[in-house]
């Protein structure tokens, strides 16, 4: 099975299901020298980890992280890294009934017809579960980034279902379990989702990630933007079916005296554009949202056909995310890093030395 590898100097190829024994990914490219331990890669994961709230899955992994090579003394080698993390609370029993159904919105029945049989159990290799994984190394990655270049990244929950969030303070994002960044929210969203809950049915959201202190001069001209690599990135995440960079679909009412970001030699007055131009980073903050489908795993009966193409009715069973959008955070995160750090590494193999031909000119304000 291709595909399963993202990047090109900075890469990380992932394994396992959502029902095997575990999940793991190498990590090839990341520099030598870089202080790192499984505490650095946890954080990360335990910000992701189902099970920590009533309006998650109810699947309690620990998901603890182990480093099997690549780490000596506290400090990367420059050979690969290779991360494992155990299956522990796997309940396939809860997909039998389906095994010869094909779910609504899965990709049960797209896989079946790509490669002639599929793994029922939670969605096999297509369950969000992976994505445990990419956590982790995007941990790696968003550690160099901050300890090498003071690159931030950050990211929230902008929107759940009909209820939009302002990014009053950032720094509340991790205190609450849907990383709402603004606390005087959270008791509307919890009760929201109680409601929803009890219906039996799902919701979409939206996340949005912004990436601070990133250098001009990161992507490709033509076919390697920074931003086309960063939406396919994001369009790889489980669920997700809609990528903006900066102002995104909003462009479209903006006259071009508007969106153009002029420059001063004080600074931009403006970032429309995202932190990228002509597909190079501006040195202007990089600002990405993703929209996220409701749930298709749901309790109330739907329409589907079986393996021999007959009509059936199909209820979903088992431990599900009533809205994936509220885990979805740090998994945004991850994958720009992972962008990022990618980015970075060909730029230095391809640029080192070279004196730029243009000042510096500071991010807009705010």
């Amino acid at each position: 099975m291709s595909g399963n590898t993202f990047g090109r100097s900075f890469t990380v190829t992932t394994f396992g299901e959502s029902h095997g024994p575990g999940l793991g990914c190498i990590i090839d490219g990341c520099p030598p020298g870089l202080e790192l331990d499984e505490e650095d890669i946890q954080r990360d994961v335990e910000r992701r980890r189902s099970g920590k709230s009533r309006h998650v899955s109810q699947r309690r992994e620990p998901d603890r992280v182990r480093i099997m090579s690549g780490i000596f003394e506290g400090r990367t080698t420059g050979a690969p890294i290779g991360l494992i993390v155990e299956n522990q609370d796997a309940k396939s029993k809860d997909y039998t009934k389906i095994a010869e159904l094909f779910r609504p919105g899965h990709a049960d029945y797209t896989w079946a017809r790509k490669y002639g049989f599929r793994d029922h159990r939670g969605g096999g290799r297509s369950s969000a579960r992976e994505t445990v994984m990419r956590v982790a190394a995007g941990a790696v990655a968003r550690k160099y980034l901050a300890t090498r270049l003071g690159i931030d990244i950050r990211g929230w929950l902008a929107q759940l279902g009909p209820i939009r969030m302002e990014p009053i303070d950032l720094d509340t994002v991790d205190d609450n379990p849907f990383f709402c960044p603004d606390p005087a929210r959270v008791p509307e969203l919890e009760a929201y989702m109680d409601r929803l809950r009890k219906s039996g049915d799902s919701i979409g959201a939206r996340v949005n990630v912004v990436a601070t202190g990133v250098p001009p001069g990161l992507g490709e001209p033509v076919f390697d933007k920074l931003d086309a690599d960063i939406a396919h990135a994001m369009m790889g995440i489980n669920a997700v079916k809609a990528v903006e960079i900066g102002d995104g679909f909003a462009v479209v009412e903006q006259k071009g005296t508007e969106h153009r970001d002029e420059m001063t030699p004080e600074g931009f007055l403006s970032n429309h554009a995202g932190g990228t131009l002509g597909g190079i980073s501006s040195g202007q903050a990089i600002r990405v949202s993703i929209a996220l489908k409701p749930t298709s795993s749901l309790r109330l009966p739907g329409r589907t056909v079986n393996v021999r193409g007959e009509p059936a009715e199909v209820i979903t069973t088992g431990r599900h995310d009533p809205c994936v959008g509220v885990r979805a955070t740090p998994i945004a995160e991850a994958m720009l890093a992972l962008v990022l750090i990618d980015h970075l590494l060909r730029d230095r193999g391809q640029n080192a030395g070279v004196v730029p031909g243009a000042p510096l000119i500071p991010d807009a304000p705010g």
